[in-house]
């Protein structure tokens, strides 16, 4: 019996998840973020491959010491980071409404990229077997936006649990001109490639 595991408390890679039909648990990672990197897609990777190999870490050792209750299964453990980029600048999550409106008018009218950095960990009946760490970036241009567009979108609360202020799967869709990629990166997990880089390896998630 195998096993997946998402390494993350978001709603929305759960959201993904479940829409291409995976049963996993949910095990979001708790320590403190340490990035040593400045280009995104080196930032979002390091980020993804510390949530990925700190819940890894956390079932190997709970298996070592709970032998009787563990049955030999392969365990896959996703890790995820998402964070937009404009002009060399990384946006994260807002600090609060004022930094949600200072993202939002930056963005607006302009493109910027959105990197989401992927770290699956791959663990047999043994221990740890492997890892693999790649990441996916979507263009994504919005519309102008007014002051007052602004101020109602920041209102509703939507934006200050993301990266860059803005959901593309919420009310933010309607300001949203083109992308280029994957929509669901933005939403914060390529499943698509996810599923393309297992395959690589001959890995099949439906039938693992």
């Amino acid at each position: 019996m195998s096993q997946i595991i998402l390494a993350s408390a978001s709603p929305r890679r759960k959201e993904l998840l479940e829409q291409i039909g995976l049963e996993f648990e949910i095990c979001p990672a708790k320590g403190e973020e340490v990035i040593t990197k400045t280009i995104p897609e080196e930032v979002v990777m390091e980020l993804s491959k510390q949530k990925a190999e700190e819940v890894a870490s956390m079932v190997v050792t709970f298996g070592e010491k709970n032998k009787e209750l563990t049955t030999p299964s392969d365990i896959l453990v996703i890790g995820a980071d998402t964070i937009v980029a404009y002009e060399g600048r990384i946006l994260g999550k807002p600090k609060g409404e004022e930094d949600a409106k200072r993202m939002l008018s930056m963005l607006a009218g302009n493109t910027h990229s959105v990197f989401t950095g992927v770290t699956l960990v791959l663990i047999d009946k043994s221990g740890r077997a492997g890892e693999l760490v790649f990441y996916e970036k979507t263009d994504v241009t919005m519309f102008p936006m007014s002051e007052k567009e602004i101020e109602w979108y920041v209102a509703g609360g939507e934006p200050l649990d993301k990266a860059g202020a803005y959901g593309i799967q919420g009310k933010c869709a309607i300001y949203i001109e083109k992308i280029d990629g994957d929509y669901n990166n933005v939403v914060g997990l390529p499943i698509a490639r996810i599923y393309q880089e297992l395959k690589k390896i001959g890995i099949d998630i439906y039938l693992w």
